[in-house]
């Protein structure tokens, strides 16, 4: 009795999940029962988030369609320049929101303050449990950044990505890159500890909270109402707006 197969290609930054020696190609692939799309392409390595469109003999589907015995699958991520035109409502992958928030894994806590620095929502602890991440990312509609694929492909998560690199300054030209987050930045208006909002406070509001040759050298401060940590436009604040301005050249340069 002939297995039952159909042909699978996976297109561009979804290779990154795949076998070498499937990356780019189109290959055969054994069913086993009837396999959702979405099933059927997350035992192949992508993890759904990233999957922006699925087409089946040409066709969108949604990833509850059912792989079928003689059909040719193709998956394709967002924002690729090779993947064919499709309805926004065709696409299994969400719309981004309008403004990005972030909820980070455990191993993501110092690209965790870099999206903080500039000015995104982002939660962040060193013990959320995995459940607690899908969940938080599910019912906030949070984009869900870790580098576990076992919880990116959880069911419950909509948003979702997986930083590629490894150094937390790379991993932020990524996710700036893949939400478009450059005109959307609002450098040094969160608190980098604690995420929560800054205010300005004047030499006085701080006084005995910060060293004295700062009070003496500086007169404009922001404070945290979460955690009352103080800031100041100090050596950190520069190399920080040398990151800023490094981040905007690069969208103009794209």
């Amino acid at each position: 009795m002939s297995s039952r197969q159909l042909t699978v290609r996976i297109h561009g930054a979804l290779n990154d999940f795949v076998a070498p020696e499937r990356r780019g190609q189109e290959f055969t692939h054994v069913l086993q029962g009837s396999p959702s799309v979405k099933d059927l392409i997350e035992s192949l390595g992508p993890p759904h988030p990233e999957v922006d469109v699925v087409l089946v003999d040409g066709a969108p589907v949604d990833f509850a369609h059912r792989a079928e015995e003689g059909t040719s699958l193709d998956a394709y991520p967002a924002s690729d320049p090779s993947a064919p035109q499709v309805a926004r409502e065709a696409r299994v992958g969400p719309p981004l929101p309008e403004m990005p928030r972030f909820i980070l894994d455990v191993g993501l806590g110092r690209l965790s303050g870099f999206l903080r620095m500039l000015g995104f929502d982002t939660l962040w602890r060193n013990d959320y449990a995995d459940d607690q991440l899908a969940r938080l990312s599910h019912d906030e509609s949070r984009v869900l950044l870790t580098r576990d694929l076992g919880v990116l492909k959880r069911s419950e998560v909509v948003l979702g990505y997986f930083p590629r690199e490894t150094d937390p300054a790379h991993q932020l030209v990524e996710v700036v890159r893949r939400y478009g987050l450059t005109s959307r930045m609002r450098p040094f208006s969160r608190c980098i500890a604690c995420n929560a909002p800054l205010s300005t406070a004047t030499p006085e509001e701080v006084q005995g909270r910060v060293p004295e040759g700062v009070a003496q050298r500086h007169s404009h401060f922001q404070q945290c109402p979460g955690c009352q940590r103080v800031f100041w436009p100090g050596t950190h604040h520069e190399r920080m707006q040398n990151l800023v301005e490094t981040l905007r050249k690069l969208e103009q340069s794209a």
